[in-house]
């Protein structure tokens, strides 16, 4: 009896169309090691949000992130934002659809963002330091954790 592949079920794109497809999805999200890396360097062309409820956020949240909770994203609460910048969401992770909510909402209204993959479990997973208050933080100056293999 001969056994048919299942990975190879559905044949892979070609290499022309996966590198399209990679470069596509790669510019939706991000991971926990990036994002942390360009806090500790203090890249201002992005903002973290938190996307949580304020509670959530006072709780634990990514040190220099913002608390916007998706649910107050409208026209008039992203007035002040700055257009310039690439916003990265975030919520309590691969349970939760509150950063795709939030990038939706950001993204229609006109800003660019990008989603963190995994989200605030992620992050805690990797060994990234979580901020409490309701002050953002910093990371700047704070020394990587172990590599993350990535």
């Amino acid at each position: 009896m001969t056994v048919s592949s299942l990975v190879l079920a559905f044949p892979p794109g070609t290499a022309a169309q996966s590198l399209q497809y990679l470069a596509a999805k790669l510019s939706y999200y991000t991971d926990s090691a990036d994002v942390a890396e360009d806090l500790r360097h203090g890249i201002s062309d992005i903002v973290v949000i938190d996307t949580r409820t304020e509670a959530l956020y006072a709780a634990g949240h990514i040190p220099g992130a913002i608390s916007f909770p998706h649910r107050l994203m409208d026209q008039g609460s992203t007035a002040a934002l700055d257009r310039d910048k690439v916003y990265v969401t975030y919520c309590d992770g691969i349970g939760c659809n509150g950063s795709t909510k939030g990038a939706y909402k950001l993204a229609a209204l006109g800003f660019r963002v990008k989603e963190l993959i995994g989200g605030l479990d992620f992050w805690q997973r990797d060994g990234q330091p979580l901020a409490t208050g309701h002050e953002a933080g910093t990371m700047q100056g704070q020394n990587a954790p172990a590599e993350c293999g990535c």
